[in-house]
């Protein structure tokens, strides 16, 4: 594979420069260069996807309690971007109607499935199908079920499968599900590894990758693409990478 391709993916936005699942955090995204974007969703008490990585809000706002005990008019009043820091006070927690309304067009999102419930997946569906936006999501989850629940529900939304490591009899039955990516640790992939899920007709997508000298080896061992807080240092290093190919073929 060319460095070229690997497909650069902010995780929850551009998570090292602004407060995670916000809009500052996918526009910072746009900004670095990424055209993609990881999040992930939980229903609130009445029903709305919201975008946000824990069950509960203490950690990413100035509030508490479970994000399934609060109605999204309760969820919308706070603060979420002062955590991160006081530039960003007033960064709300925005709902996936929203994300997809604001970035359709602009960035391929990939959409993390959090909480164990096949409504919520239900949910996701309804929204991209009415944003017409099959094309541009990739629907994920460490919930197999879940996953293959989306499959038979809406067969038109890509869908990619979390693992912390992939193995072929996983591979064989995602396939025969029709689930066409897997997303696995970062750790866990080597170019045989990622080879052998290639040849049964999988994409492989890394995360948690943690520093520029392991997302250098997945770009090396053929990751088709890698999940990351600081998405400018992969567009850098592919830029890079690419133009010393393009020295090396004209001399």
């Amino acid at each position: 594979m060319l460095p070229e391709r690997v497909r650069v993916v902010a995780h929850r936005g551009a998570s090292a420069y602004a407060p995670e699942n916000t809009f500052a955090a996918f526009d910072k995204a746009l900004a670095l260069g990424a055209h993609e974007a990881e999040l992930d969703v939980h229903l609130s008490r009445d029903g709305q996807v919201v975008v946000i990585h824990d069950a509960t809000v203490d950690r990413t706002t100035g509030g508490a309690g479970a994000v399934a005990s609060l109605t999204l008019a309760q969820l919308k009043a706070l603060d979420a971007g002062t955590w991160f820091s006081a530039e960003f006070a007033g960064q709300r927690i925005p709902t996936l109607d929203e994300v997809l309304e604001r970035y359709r067009g602009r960035l391929h999102l990939h959409i993390e499935l959090k909480p164990k419930i096949q409504a919520v997946a239900g949910r996701v569906a309804d929204l991209v199908r009415s944003h017409g936006m099959a094309e541009s999501v990739t629907v994920i989850s460490f919930h197999r079920g879940l996953i293959e629940h989306l499959r038979e529900y809406a067969p038109e939304i890509p869908a990619g499968l979390l693992v912390q490591r992939a193995d072929e009899a996983d591979a064989r039955r995602a396939v025969a599900k029709g689930i066409r990516a897997f997303y696995a640790r970062g750790a866990s992939l080597a170019a045989d590894s990622i080879r052998h899920l290639r040849e049964q007709g999988l994409a492989v997508v890394a995360w948690d990758v943690q520093n520029e000298a392991e997302m250098r080896r997945l770009v090396a061992v053929g990751a088709d693409g890698i999940i990351l807080d600081f998405p400018d240092k992969l567009v850098e290093y592919l830029r890079l990478t690419s133009n010393k190919q393009e020295r090396a073929a004209t001399t």
